[in-house]
């Protein structure tokens, strides 16, 4: 619509005032002065506020105690809890349907799967080994097995001290920093991190 449109000047406003919202009474004792600003209530009343005014609100604060009541035992458990924003937690491992998995022994009737420990993180035995023979290994395996001269059914630590070796051996610092051995070393790296990977070290 146009501002100079001949419906722009038929149209009126009702004259009036708003309503001012209703402010309750400060809720000091003997006080008779509106309750502007809000307070907690305190511990098992979330959301339920006092109205107190500007000079009682102040006192209200200063003296305010959320723990109040609480023994020293159950402020520090509060305190603990609020670190996690009172949610559960269970320790590292822990499974949450099932309890914590056994340390030591696999469960009756479960069996580990190799992911739980194929990495070797936990090697303080808390996780038990995998049972049974080491799966066969596939075609780049074996190229890097050959790559650091190890047989097909060597173990984990044999695979690491023979990687450490040929690191001694190739890298420029141990050859008068002669680099003509640096893609050597490069496809020992290779061949290590491969491995370990696959699990096999």
């Amino acid at each position: 619509m146009k501002l100079d449109s001949k419906y722009f000047d038929r149209i009126r406003v009702k004259a009036g005032t708003k309503p001012e919202p209703l402010t309750p009474e400060c809720a000091w004792e003997g006080c008779c002065e509106p309750g502007t600003h809000r307070a907690p209530r305190g511990r098992d009343q979330e959301g339920q506020y006092y109205f107190f005014c500007f000079e009682h609100v102040r006192q209200y604060n200063k003296s305010y105690n959320y723990f109040s009541g609480l023994a020293d035992n159950d402020i520090q458990a509060f305190l603990k809890d609020s670190m996690t924003g009172h949610r559960p937690t269970w320790k590292m491992g822990a499974n949450s349907s099932g309890g914590a998995q056994p340390q030591g022994e696999a469960a009756p009737g479960k069996r580990w799967s190799r992911h739980t420990h194929a990495y070797n993180l936990f090697r303080d035995g808390e996780l038990p080994r995998r049972d049974g023979p080491r799966r066969r290994a596939r075609p780049l395996e074996v190229k890097a097995m050959a790559t650091l001269g190890v047989r097909q059914d060597a173990d984990g630590e044999t695979i690491r001290l023979r990687y450490k070796a040929l690191v001694k051996q190739y890298h420029p610092d141990a050859n008068g920093g002669d680099r003509g051995s640096e893609d050597r070393l490069r496809e020992v790296i290779q061949a290590y991190k491969l491995l370990k990977q696959a699990g096999f070290c």
